[in-house]
Parts: C-alpha cells; sequence; structure tokens
C-alpha cells in the first residue's frame, strides 16, 4: 500500500515537472534566435547568462522610480511662478544617502595632488581648480574667519557637508567617484593587478571607465601588465579570442556613472511618496520630506525637536544655548536629523543641493513627462584619423576659465576627448537635430515669441534671454595675466542664462519656506556658496523594481 502512494506520488511529480518544462522557456543556455549554445567553449557568442541585478554602489540607496506631481501646491507667496504642479514619471534610480561630506572630497583632493603634483606647473591648474573656494563664508560684517580656515580641513568639520564646490566641480568629482569605485571593482574581481590603482597610477597612467570600455589598451597609459595582470585574467582569456581579454559592458560588472541627480529625481527622492500610497493613489499630499505640515516633530520621544537645520528667524539659526531648536547654527553633520522613507538623509535643510538641470522659469511637461531634464548636450568619442578614439594626454589636458577666472580642468589625461555631434548622428533624426539642447523650446525658432529672422543665440542682444556676458581672456601684453571684464549693459533683462543651474532643498541659511521640495532656485554654475552642497545620483539599469510586488488580494492574512 505504502509502496503504491509512493508510485503515484512520484508518477504525479514526473507529470508535473514535464509540464512545467514544456511552459517554461530557458533563455540561459541556448539561443532563441538560432538555437546556438551560449558561452560554448568551441566558441561562439559570449554573453553573461548569470547577470541578477544591478549592485547598489557604495554611499547610494535605492529610489524605486514611479508617477508624481512635480511643483509647489502651496501657496506661491513669491509669485515666482516657477513651479506650478504637473505630472512626471521618473525611472528608478539610486541616490547618495547624506550629501558629499568634507571627507568624501578630500579623498578626491587628495587623490589629485598625489597623480598631479600641483608643485609641476604643467598640473598646477588642476589641483588648484577643485578647490573649493573657502572665502565663501567671510561675511563684511560677520566674524567667520574660523570657519574660512577650518571648515574644509579640520576633522571636527570631516562629516559635514561640503561647500564652496560650484556645479562644475561637483560633475568632476562625480566622474573621479565612477572611475575610482569601478576601479576598485576590477580589483576586488582580480582583473587588472592587485595594488594597480596605487603603485601603477601617475599622471601619464590612470584609469577612467570609458577608455576601459572603449580602448582597454590605452588604460593605465598602455601599461598591460596593469589592466590584464590580476589573477583572473584567464578565465577571461578563455571566454573570447580578443574580446575577452577585457571587461566589456556586456558582462555587467562596471557600475554606470556617479552624477548629479535631474531636477525631477531630486525632488521625487526628497518627496519619498512610497509610504503614502493606498494602491495607485497617493493619500494626501507631502508638505516637506517628513509626514506633517509642521517641522517639529510630533513623535512623543522626540516632540517639539527640530525635523531639519534652518533658519526658525532673525538671528535664530540654531536656538537658545542649552536647549537649542536644531542642534547647529551653521551646518550640521550629515545624518544628524531622522532620513525620510527612502532612507535619506537631510533633503530638507543643513544645505540645499545641485542639481544636474539648466534653469528656466518653466518645466516643458507639454513636450516631455519622462525623466524630465533640461541640459542635455549630446557629444560623441573624438577619432583619430587611423579610426581609435582620441585619448587626452598629459600634454594635451582640456582647460576651461570660467567667469570669474578660475580655471578648472574638465577632461584629464587618461580620458576620450569628446566632440559635439554632428549631421552623421542628426540627419533626419526626429528625436534631436542638434548637439547643444538647453534652450530647446525656449528662445529657439519653435518656442520664442517675439522671433526675428536673424536671430542669433550667440548675440546678446539676440537672445531671448538676454543676460549678462562677462568675459576672462589672456593679457596681450602678458600671457601669464588675466583680463577681466565686466558687462556694463544697461540693457540686459535677466541673469538666466545657459550657464545658471537649478539647486534644491532649504539650507541652514534659509527659512523654512524653502524646505518644501518642489521650490526651486538657480545659480551660476561656476560660482559657489557657503549654503550649496550636493550629492550623487546612478541610473538603474535593468527592471524597475528589486523584488516582485505581491497584489494586495493574494497577501497572506495572519
Amino acid at each position: 500500500m505504502k509502496n503504491a502512494l509512493v508510485y503515484k506520488l512520484l508518477l504525479v511529480l514526473t507529470i508535473s515537472t514535464l509540464l512545467f518544462s514544456c511552459n517554461k522557456t530557458d533563455y540561459g543556455s541556448s539561443s532563441r534566435a538560432t538555437g546556438w549554445k551560449y558561452n560554448s567553449k568551441d566558441g561562439g557568442f559570449q554573453v553573461n547568462t548569470n547577470y541578477k541585478e544591478q549592485e547598489t554602489g557604495p554611499g547610494l540607496a535605492f529610489i524605486e522610480g514611479g508617477t508624481f506631481t512635480m511643483g509647489r501646491v502651496q501657496d506661491d507667496v513669491m509669485h515666482d511662478w516657477n513651479n506650478t504642479p504637473n505630472q512626471q514619471h521618473v525611472q528608478s534610480f539610486y541616490m547618495d544617502e547624506t550629501e558629499v561630506t568634507n571627507i568624501m572630497y578630500l579623498e578626491y583632493l587628495d587623490w589629485l595632488k598625489r597623480v598631479y603634483p600641483p608643485t609641476e606647473p604643467k598640473y598646477k591648474n588642476i589641483y588648484h581648480g577643485a578647490l573649493p573656494d573657502t572665502l565663501v563664508w567671510r561675511n563684511r560684517l560677520g566674524f567667520n574667519e574660523m570657519m574660512t580656515n577650518n571648515y574644509l580641513r579640520h576633522p571636527a568639520y570631516m562629516q559635514y557637508p561640503v561647500v564652496g564646490v560650484n556645479w562644475i566641480q561637483a560633475v568632476e568629482f562625480s566622474n573621479w567617484r565612477t572611475n575610482r569605485t569601478n576601479e576598485r571593482i576590477l580589483e576586488e574581481e582580480r582583473v587588472i593587478k592587485e595594488n594597480a590603482p596605487f603603485e601603477d597610477v601617475s599622471a601619464e597612467s590612470t584609469f577612467d571607465t570609458e577608455t576601459y570600455l572603449n580602448a582597454p589598451s590605452q588604460t593605465y597609459g598602455g601599461n598591460d601588465e596593469a589592466t590584464r595582470g590580476g589573477r583572473a585574467s584567464e578565465q577571461y582569456e578563455k571566454r573570447n579570442d580578443s574580446t575577452g581579454l577585457y571587461i566589456q559592458r556586456k558582462d555587467g560588472l562596471l557600475l554606470p556613472k556617479y552624477r548629479l541627480p535631474t531636477e525631477v529625481e531630486w525632488e521625487y527622492a526628497a518627496l519619498a511618496l512610497v509610504e503614502l500610497r493606498s494602491y495607485n493613489i497617493y493619500r494626501g499630499r507631502k508638505k516637506y520630506p517628513w509626514d506633517g505640515q509642521y517641522t517639529r516633530s510630533g513623535k512623543r520621544r522626540t516632540r517639539g525637536d527640530q525635523l531639519a537645520n534652518f533658519k526658525q528667524s532673525d538671528g535664530d539659526y540654531g536656538g537658545i544655548a542649552g536647549w537649542s531648536d536644531d542642534g547647529a547654527d551653521i551646518t550640521a553633520p550629515v545624518g544628524t536629523y531622522e532620513a525620510n522613507d527612502y532612507g535619506l538623509y537631510d533633503m530638507a535643510g543643513n544645505v540645499a543641493e545641485w542639481v544636474a538641470d539648466v534653469y528656466r522659469p518653466i518645466v516643458d511637461d507639454e513636450y516631455n513627462d519622462f525623466n524630465y531634464y533640461r541640459g542635455n548636450v549630446y557629444t560623441k568619442n573624438a577619432i583619430n584619423p587611423d579610426g581609435t578614439v582620441k585619448i587626452v594626454t598629459t600634454d594635451s589636458i582640456i582647460y576651461d576659465t570660467l567667469s570669474n577666472g578660475k580655471i578648472v580642468a574638465r577632461v584629464l589625461p587618461g580620458g576620450i576627448l569628446q566632440t559635439p555631434v554632428d549631421e552623421n548622428e542628426t540627419y533626419l533624426r526626429t528625436n534631436f537635430t542638434q548637439s547643444d539642447n538647453r534652450n530647446f523650446r525656449d528662445g529657439d525658432k519653435s518656442s520664442s515669441r517675439y522671433y526675428e529672422g536673424f536671430q542669433d543665440s550667440s548675440i546678446p542682444n539676440r537672445r531671448m534671454y538676454n543676460s549678462p556676458v562677462h568675459s576672462v581672456e589672456p593679457n596681450e601684453e602678458d600671457s601669464t595675466k588675466l583680463d577681466r571684464r565686466y558687462d556694463e549693459s544697461s540693457k540686459r533683462s535677466t541673469i538666466v542664462s545657459e550657464e545658471v543651474r537649478v539647486y534644491k532643498g532649504g539650507s541652514w541659511k534659509d527659512r523654512a519656506y524653502w524646505l518644501d521640495p518642489a521650490q526651486r532656485r538657480f545659480f551660476p554654475q561656476d560660482m559657489s556658496t557657503d549654503y550649496i552642497g550636493f550629492r550623487n545620483a546612478m541610473s538603474r539599469v535593468g527592471e524597475k523594481a528589486k523584488n516582485k510586488k505581491t497584489p494586495k488580494h493574494n497577501k497572506p492574512t495572519n
């Protein structure tokens, strides 16, 4: 009897397995197009069939994308009319849990100083161009020299958000962070030589992620021993004759770029509406990154405590001594206040933060409501006459002279030189027609109210946004000096231009009005302050969610 029961169970299991096998397609072993096996030792197509999902980069938190109402729904008491409500959809991405701190930025400066010694004249501007402006703390009627001298480098401020960093410097830090993170991944996977990031790095020999992916033999200045000197190199050599010698994008090992978040991403992450969801409807509207309409905690243990670092009133930056309202007068250590529902700290107060977007008074949701971003300047890799990508060398470093005269390096040795896209990429396209799209539908022919046939955006008095144009040029008699010329025209009507960027969130210097994530302000991209910092974001590749959702009607009940 017992044997008969076992036999029946085995029969049912066998039939179920066969039925399941017939209905389930195996995507991992062979091609559905040709039937050829993937990753065969005999040759053929080599692909990573074991890829699970994107690893979360250092310092980041996962933000699942979705739809939300961007813009201010409270009273617009400032009458800016620059953040009217509109519905947007954001793809999933990652965001720094905290603002970039002084110690994180000092690590960047230390690396630059070691690799490009500022004592050598040809590298001097690389290090000095990356230095934060510590003079932002000075006030003509304030005693702030202690912050000027100590805020960036003193260990007491190591975990405080870095300030005095302009938008361009924040972008360059993000690029450096990308390269160091991916370099570490390759070392941990034993692809590159052990300790190559320290022993084999110099001004002529550096690691750049895009260079490694596009011209891997030029990484570390062409030092093949460093690029393929890891213990795992043998298994990669066996995969394919030539392409298997290096990690490629299709291997899924290297992370996407660290970058500044777009304005829509930042606002979506700050609101953190994830816990206010009922099916596909949001229950109410949050005014701040935390629940409720007030800046003080209503919880029993912390009742009355301020939930962010901001200016309460005239002359009140921190409260009464011994009974501080928010625990800080200037900035506070990151993570001092409670995180929002995405696990992000200081999305209101402490310091305001740069985002990627060029500022315009409107968000053109009629044209696009998916991953909205104003600031696209499309480029492509520069190509040598022999067809190889053009790598920047120590003799061809790209520098920019900013409007304030500061010189910054935009492409470091080892990186790939970029050029604007041309007719080869734009001819007969419908989705874009030019390289620079910062002014799209906002001053060009299709959107300018008083369009003139001879309008030229490069001529100041023929631009829709007639902003000042300051100039900094080398002195004709002494090329080591700069002539700075202010735009003294009385006909300028705005300070909005292609070089002003959005910054979001209130700061230690702002009133509660600016803590609303919907608020948007702008500042020149090559200038810095003592109240604007930044945090990084990273795009997510693959599925929208990390965990599959279970419909509520299918969830088990207790």
